[in-house]
């Protein structure tokens, strides 16, 4: 808040500067050329407004998670209030020597200044947690829809600190199944066993409400090792994404809110879908051309290569991209089994021989995708959702897998920016699922700045 608040003043001196000394954009009346001391009042008022609106938006509750888009997010929503409220006090006010540019500029420099110093904190806090510092060491006792829930949102929010160890669970199929990097650590009462191997700092409880007597104990247990616990509800089993608590006269309400993607959110979605993929083809026609003729160029065969996919709830369609495979690719296929680096249903090889030269390139920078816009602008996919599955991938999905269904498929989203290709298939559903569960326009907007840097330096893609 300290650092905030030499920040504001910084960016207010700079915009007396801007508007009285450099007179850019427009040129100040000599009559009203007035000191800085004269506008100390109202950069104090300015000052302490801009502070008080970001307290309100949770920018300074102390918390584990670190996400500069939600900060800077939350800035520039707080700057542009104290902006206007600023202006219209000026504007009763009155005062003839008062420029209400200056704050406006003031404003946009607090907001560039501020979002550069949440990026630093961010930079040193993930710079500290790759060393160990602030790293929770987390156990899950229990794997049932609450429990997959929680590591949903741990694995979509890594930079939250917490490292999952694995997980507990009486049921023979949850507790012995590994989901993705998150160990299966047998039954609820292995649980003394895994404090004594793993350094665990914190337990976290899933179990249903039903297992009132169990919870008691576990929490007893952790109580007597020094391990903090905390306790996710299940309230007559509600999804946790479905559960909102709200406070009536001081007194705690639990209601079921809608989730996913309905009505007014899909329509929305749809109509910047359209918008933007219109555009986008519009604008990398040049680049779609000049790719098409180096892919002629290259190697023989067809220039796009169209494949089936499965989309929302079921449906089959045809995706297309510019081919970065051999003519003779998919016949190959099962001949390179044996050499699959992925899990679970999907085929992935990092050096895969049947990649042509020009194809490695167009995958690094998945320029090799820009087809696919054809298909969200056809309404067969979306901009940002979960990866297209091919048919015989979702014959293999267990039940839990087939909610990345329930949304179209997507040129981007979690799992390409938290990984690509190098997730396991059970932590891309986990990020699907999580994306169905949270969606959001800011959410979406989020993936879409994540995916540039990921594009550009190619991270994960192969």
């Amino acid at each position: 808040m300290l650092t905030d608040i030499l920040i504001i003043n910084v960016a207010c001196i700079l915009a007396y500067w801007i508007r009285y000394d450099l007179q850019l954009f427009r040129a100040v009346d000599p009559a009203f050329n007035v000191p800085y001391r004269v506008y100390l009042p109202f950069v104090a008022g300015f000052t302490f407004l801009l502070i008080f609106v970001y307290k309100q938006q949770g920018i300074y509750r102390l918390r584990h998670q670190i996400s500069w888009f939600d900060e800077f997010y939350a800035i520039i929503i707080g700057t542009t209030t104290g902006i206007v409220i600023t202006i219209v006090f000026i504007f009763i006010y009155r005062p003839a020597f008062y420029s209400r540019a200056i704050f406006i500029y003031a404003g946009l420099l607090a907001v560039a200044i501020l979002g550069l110093s949440r990026l630093l904190k961010v930079f040193l806090w993930r710079r500290l947690r790759r060393q160990g510092f602030g790293i929770r060491q987390v156990v899950i006792v229990g794997a049932g829809e609450v429990g997959r829930t929680v590591m949903r949102a741990m694995v979509a929010n890594r930079d939250w600190g917490f490292n999952i160890i694995g997980f507990l669970d009486d049921h023979p199929a949850k507790g012995e199944t590994d989901i993705g990097r998150f160990k299966a650590l047998g039954g609820v009462d292995n649980l003394s066993n895994v404090l004594r191997t793993y350094p665990i700092d914190e337990v976290i409880i899933t179990l249903p409400w039903q297992y009132h007597r169990k919870i008691m104990s576990i929490m007893a247990q952790c109580e007597r090792e020094n391990i903090r616990v905390r306790i996710v509800p299940d309230v007559f089993q509600i999804t946790l994404s479905r559960m909102q608590v709200e406070e009536i006269a001081g007194v705690p309400m639990i209601g079921i809110k809608d989730v996913g993607l309905g009505g007014l959110d899909q329509l929305i979605k749809r109509a910047i879908d359209v918008t933007f993929s219109a555009v986008a083809l519009i604008l990398a026609a040049p680049l779609m051309g000049l790719i098409a003729l180096i892919i002629k160029m290259d190697s023989p065969g067809p220039v796009i290569f169209a494949q089936e996919r499965v989309g929302k709830m079921g449906r089959h369609f045809m995706v297309y991209k510019f081919r970065s495979m051999i003519v003779e690719a998919e016949a190959q296929k099962a001949a390179l089994e044996t050499f699959n680096e992925a899990d679970g249903p999907l085929f992935k090889i990092k050096e895969d021989p049947r990649v042509t030269r020009l194809g490695r390139q167009l995958r690094r920078l998945s320029l090799d995708e820009l087809p696919q816009l054809y298909n969200v602008l056809h309404g067969e996919m979306s901009l940002i959702g979960p990866r297209p599955a091919l048919p015989t991938e979702v014959e293999q999905y267990q039940e839990w897998h087939k909610r990345r269904l329930e949304v179209s498929p997507g040129m981007t989203g979690l799992s390409q920016v938290n990984g690509r290709s190098d997730l396991s298939f059970d932590e891309m559903a986990l990020l699907d699922i999580y994306y169905i569960e949270n969606w959001s326009p800011a959410l979406d907007t989020k993936i879409l700045l994540q995916t540039i840097p990921r594009v550009f330096f190619g991270d994960g893609a192969y």
